[in-house]
């Protein structure tokens, strides 16, 4: 381990961010009533640009009188290149209740794109006297953002979730596909006459990987798009949890379910992650550093990688 240690991210469950428009006040309740630890209000992609200033009175509204019970609330304000995003974070700030948890900012690109918004968000806080800092989450869906992830990563301390738009990462990359995550077709190598699909996203997801942990972000893949493939949406998830990302986006409520089950740790795995920290804490007591546990060898490293298990299980039970 480096002399520098490793931040903790934010402790609190993070498995599954249900997306809404600002647009669709009627939809509000439910998602409040949903299993998603998060809820995104979007004030983006989702609303035309002729119903932004209504979604976002909408969203505003819905902060102070809706009963959002423990979620993590986030609105994702427009992009910085639109002339929508100073009027988002002015209106939340000054008008909404302090049950807002986060802005989610989209399409950034390097640093400053943080520091712009963080700026203006530290004045109205302190012109408004606001007493809970709003936090931020980042969304890397273009060439310069991953290659810029590890000083965003950095970029501020309201930072504490940072995720992979694959839609418009894809667009940026000139990649040939109108797919939203998951398996592309002409991504493929052939090997004795088959074919073997991989998976094209697995290098960015990665990078912000390590971009987070590196800095104490919590990193979180995006959507998938074809809401009615509830198995490529669950091997998406699959993938994502195995490098290390603690959560995914749900673009309709029957994803919620699917990422919760994916993200959380199963009871069988939390009894060996259990055993294997019981295991090494007897090889302890003997005075030994590694010993063996159902035929293989485990060690420190085995311990740190039981630990990461039984803390999101214990985190979980405890949101």
């Amino acid at each position: 381990m480096s002399f520098r240690l490793q931040p903790a991210p934010p402790a609190r469950p993070n498995r599954c961010q249900l997306f809404g428009p600002g647009s669709r006040p009627a939809i509000f309740e439910k998602m409040a009533a949903s299993a998603a630890d998060v809820i995104n209000l979007d004030l983006e992609d989702s609303v035309a640009p002729d119903d932004k200033a209504e979604a976002r009175q909408n969203i505003i509204q819905a902060i102070g009188d809706i009963d959002w019970n423990t979620k993590h609330l986030s609105v994702r304000i427009n992009a910085l290149d639109t002339p929508y995003w100073y009027q988002d974070v002015v209106g939340l700030l000054e008008n909404a209740s302090e049950r807002l948890d986060q802005i989610m900012i989209p399409k950034v690109g390097c640093a400053a794109d943080i520091y712009a918004v963080d700026a203006l968000v530290t004045a109205v806080e302190a012109a408004r006297g606001r007493s809970k800092p709003i936090a931020f989450e980042v969304i890397i869906e273009s060439a310069a953002g991953l290659s810029n992830v590890q000083e965003i990563a950095a970029a501020s301390p309201r930072l504490q979730a940072m995720s992979l738009g694959a839609a418009d990462f894809a667009a940026s990359m000139g990649m040939q596909t109108t797919g939203i995550g998951g398996t592309q077709e002409n991504y493929y190598m052939i090997h004795e006459g088959q074919k073997y699909w991989g998976d094209p996203w697995h290098w960015a997801q990665t990078a912000i990987v390590a971009a987070c942990r590196s800095h104490g972000v919590l990193p979180v893949d995006g959507p998938f798009g074809d809401f009615s493939d509830d198995e490529g949406f669950i091997a998406q998830a699959r993938r994502s949890a195995t490098l290390g990302m603690v959560g995914k986006w749900a673009i309709h409520p029957r994803q919620v379910a699917l990422a919760n089950e994916v993200f959380t740790p199963s009871a069988e795995q939390v009894a060996e992650a259990r055993e294997i920290l019981a295991a090494m804490e007897q090889a302890k007591k003997d005075g030994a550093g590694a010993t063996v546990y159902k035929g293989r060898l485990v060690d420190i490293a085995s311990i740190k990688q039981a630990e990461v298990i039984v803390k999101q299980a214990e985190l979980i039970g405890a949101g």
